[in-house]
């Protein structure tokens, strides 16, 4: 007589039942608990067909990688984040870095700078120099870079209200040097609609900068092939508290209402989108993480050809940077971070990020110290050259959990987005808090669950003992505060004083044309040495300033 036969699954489910299930306290996507096992019926639907949502790397729609070959042609750029006092310590900074093996520099600026904000303002006094490097004018950022080829090396500015006035002096620095404009390569980041969310640091009304943003684009797909003109970051936007699924939704529509803006100024959009970048967060839950990058590529090809009618297969490409987590890291026992930070690289390597910082273990406590960059720096060298991770490509592909995570990441998304859409947009969903309330509950509940002790941090809620290492700070000098803020008053008192305010009055009167580009106005302030404060004020005086309505 013929006994039916059980599955393997069957067997396993059974057997399991009969096994006590360890207390697993981390949930992932929005909440939801990760499943003890994944098998084939959790992939994707329409793998090997037409539209096979996995595909190979280097072909639409990209979840296995944006090159065919990826880290077998080619290493991601190793891009550490740098930045602390005057132009001249960052310049040291930076040379130790190139010395050590870093691809790419990676810029820094501090709050007043990223304010708008010259460093002789009283709402500067404590603030010079201490987050990031010091810029208030051309002079400065002549210094950043100076014994630096800017034809030769790749540079990352991140910096977004004021973004267009430190892309002139870079542009004009570069001209010193006998650099066109046409060769310089990199990226700043002038992510405007995360400001408003996440990080807090604009200078403008929400429809102004907008504009501002929209001039540097259509200025740089004219005149600056190589750069990037606009880096759309999650990256803050996580570490406001948001939860994966938010990050690649609030951080990709923000990114497609770029896309809108240049193709209503009647741009087309292969011009500019192969100069599109990103900038995600690479979080501690490794597998999610993973997913995120993977759904973020697929997303993004399917928008850009299918929504936008994008037909050069470089405008479908999303280029990543990515960077660990400052949040994860904690200030009780340091040397933690170190594990962390490796943990939270390798997930972006995994997911396919094309440049990568990585954070020192000493962050939560003060800027990096030299010994603790080189430590940072080194794991990614270990990742990329022992671990043998980069013999194969996505070498995850085809995992039931990662495949299962991607498309789930990824159909959330597309429901914050159908939200976003309800609310008119990403602009108008800003403007009424959205995103940002959204963002407040998640860090409410994941501070809770950290509180309650149902989420594990090590060092901070569980395994405490122990908890006396100290660590070597790096110290920002008092008196660098007082040498920028003399720096900043002597470029105002030699430079030519009637050609700096002919450059003012011009840019002001460029910005009260509504359809008036105002990169080249803000190039000549740039070369009549007028500082960052005040082509800030005087586009204020303007356009107007900007007060947010707060999120409880």
């Amino acid at each position: 007589m013929a006994t039916q036969q059980q599955t393997p699954l069957e067997g396993w489910e059974r057997a399991y039942g009969q096994t006590p299930e360890r207390d697993v306290p981390f949930t992932t996507l929005g909440g939801e608990p990760v499943r003890p096992l994944y098998t084939a019926a959790d992939l994707p639907a329409g793998i090997g067909g037409p539209d096979d949502p996995i595909g190979l790397p280097g072909q639409f729609p990209f979840t296995r990688g944006v090159y065919p070959s990826m880290y077998r042609g080619r290493l991601w750029t190793m891009r550490q984040f740098a930045g602390f006092g005057t132009a001249e310590e960052t310049n040291e900074r930076f040379r130790y870095l190139l010395e050590h093996g870093q691809t790419g520099l990676s810029t820094a600026f501090d709050m007043p700078s990223l304010m708008g904000h010259d460093s002789d303002s009283p709402r500067s006094l404590g603030e010079v120099g201490r987050e990031g490097v010091a810029i208030d004018t051309l002079d400065d950022m002549q210094a950043l870079f100076a014994g630096i080829d800017l034809g030769d090396v790749s540079v990352s500015m991140t910096i977004n209200a004021p973004a267009a006035v430190m892309l002139a002096y870079y542009v004009v620095a570069a001209e010193a040097q006998g650099v066109p404009a046409d060769r310089l390569a990199g990226t700043i980041q002038a992510d405007i609609l995360k400001e408003y969310i996440a990080q807090k640091e604009w200078c403008f009304p929400i429809d102004e900068a907008m504009r501002l943003l929209g001039d540097m684009v259509q200025w740089c797909s004219e005149h600056m092939p190589r750069w990037h003109p606009v880096s759309i970051s999650g990256y803050h936007i996580r570490e406001a508290g948001a939860t994966a699924a938010q990050e690649l939704a609030f951080t990709l529509k923000d990114g497609l209402t770029y896309v809108q803006q240049a193709v209503d100024r009647g741009l087309d959009v292969d011009d500019f989108a192969p100069r599109m970048s990103f900038f995600f967060n690479a979080q501690i839950d490794f597998f999610e993480e993973i997913a995120k990058y993977r759904a973020a590529r697929r997303i993004w090809a399917r928008e850009l050809r299918d929504t936008f009618g994008a037909k050069d297969p470089r405008s479908w490409l999303m280029r990543t940077h990515a960077q660990t987590a400052g949040v994860s890291l904690t200030a009780q026992q340091p040397l933690n971070n170190i594990v962390r930070t490796a943990i939270e690289a390798l997930a972006g390597v995994l997911g396919g990020t094309q440049s990568l910082h990585t954070n020192s273990y000493d962050e939560a406590l003060a800027l990096p110290t030299e010994d603790a960059v080189r430590i940072a720096l080194r794991t990614q060298q270990i990742i990329a050259h022992e671990t043998g991770v980069t013999n194969t490509i996505d070498p995850l592909g085809g995992s039931y959990f990662v495949e299962a995570l991607t498309d789930r990441l990824e159909a959330q998304a597309y429901d914050y987005f159908r939200r976003i859409d309800e609310l008119g947009g990403m602009v108008q969903a800003v403007k009424q808090n959205f995103p940002q309330r959204e963002i407040a509950d998640a860090s409410y509940e994941l501070q809770g669950e950290i509180d309650a002790g149902r989420r594990i941090v090590v060092g901070v809620n569980a395994h405490t003992e122990g908890d006396d290492e100290t660590a070597v700070l790096h110290r920002v000098d008092p008196a660098l505060e007082r040498k920028q803020i003399d720096r900043v008053q002597a470029v105002r008192a030699r430079r030519d004083a009637a050609a700096a305010e002919r450059a003012l009055s011009a840019l002001q009167a460029a910005a009260a044309r509504e359809h008036t580009n105002l990169m080249p106005p803000l190039l000549d302030a740039a070369r009549a040495h007028v500082s960052e404060g005040e082509i800030t004020q005087a586009l204020q005086r303007v356009f107007g300033s900007y007060t947010e309505a707060p999120v409880f």
